[in-house]
């Protein structure tokens, strides 16, 4: 952290860059999830031509609100814990990547515990795509689908079943981007010293950090694609009860009574089935690569790398542009203050 930066720069900067970039970027992210879905050839191509449907990009805004309302403290924790972290390796012997790497880690793990809830839900929303499911669906914006998809959810114990699966994702992903964009960033800086094409201003810093940022998120992006379908897979069956809602309990009840079984008992096999059924990362990376191959654990790997270079670029350029505009108010003040 700089020495000029409060921690209140570090919250407001990130604050700035997460709801900018959530706003940009979040289609293309809709899109990444449904291509990564187990449905996706049943609700996004015509059987007939295998082609893609209009249904892929309807509702690219589903689900946009629960995100804008955690990345905010999400992405200030991360910053901050980033930043602090940094600091306190810098007077150590370690190497920089390695410094970078940790620090990164650490803040993911503390941005995650915040962002796991708003992840679940956000990417059951966007699933939320049919208009049996959803009137009037076509639409852009839809408030409803994030409704919808948050009655699906019995507890709110559910909406954290994603974390192992995001910090899992997150973290290789950070630990590869942030020693990457660092050493690239003080490259372009110094070529620029060297060459007299330095401006110290605030455009040149925020293009900077994000060619540098773009490029290594893009890079990162591609070569953990395989743990994020894993991710996704898991967060939209997240919604899965442990126990069969009213209408299914209902159901089994006439059903086995009919047959002179114990309805309590039928419920309780179905309660272990399903819980059963929730497969941890390693299985559900199995059976995608045997039912799918290795194209099935890349999907939408492509589409990830480049709205990553988008949304990184963007996310940390700005995050770096407030943080120094921030910086020089807070020095300007000071300056007038001792005048």
């Amino acid at each position: 952290m700089s020495p000029k930066n409060t921690n209140t720069d570090i919250l407001l900067a990130g604050a700035f860059a997460a709801f900018t970039v959530d706003i940009l970027v979040y289609p293309l992210d809709t899109i990444k999830t449904r291509l990564q879905s187990p449905d996706y050839k049943s609700l996004y191509t015509s059987p007939s031509t295998n082609a893609i449907n209009r249904s892929l990009f309807r509702g690219l805004y589903q689900g946009i609100g629960s995100v804008v309302l955690a990345t905010i403290p999400s992405s200030g924790a991360f910053f901050t814990t980033y930043e602090g972290t940094k600091s306190l390796l810098t007077p150590t012997s370690l190497p920089a990547p390695v410094s970078h790497s940790v620090a990164s880690s650490v803040g993911e793990l503390v941005s995650c515990l915040i962002l796991t809830p708003a992840e679940v839900l956000k990417q059951n929303a966007q699933m939320v795509s049919r208009s049996k499911d959803v009137p009037g669906s076509n639409k852009l914006f839809d408030g409803n689908a994030t409704i919808l998809a948050l009655r699906k959810f019995n507890s709110p114990t559910q909406l954290w079943r994603g974390y192992t699966a995001l910090a899992g994702r997150n973290l290789p992903f950070t630990a590869m981007q942030f020693p990457m964009f660092e050493h690239i960033r003080t490259y372009i800086r110094a070529y620029r010293k060297r060459r007299r094409l330095a401006t110290g201003t605030l455009w040149e810093t925020g293009t900077v950090t994000a060619i540098s940022a773009g490029s290594a998120g893009a890079v990162a992006a591609v070569v953990t694609t395989p743990i994020d379908v894993v991710k996704t897979r898991i967060m939209l069956s997240a919604a899965d009860s442990d126990q069969p809602r009213g209408e299914e309990q209902k159901k089994i009840i006439k059903e086995v009574e009919t047959q002179g079984r114990d309805a309590k008992a039928e419920i309780e096999k179905t309660q272990q089935a399903a819980r059963g059924g929730r497969a941890g990362g390693w299985a559900v990376g199995k059976e995608i690569l045997r039912t799918e191959g290795v194209k099935g654990l890349f999907r939408g790997g492509a589409l990830r790398g480049l709205w990553t270079a988008l949304g990184s670029g963007l996310y940390l350029g700005v995050y770096e542009s407030s943080r120094r505009h921030l910086e020089g108010r807070r020095t300007r003040a000071g300056e007038g203050a001792a005048l």
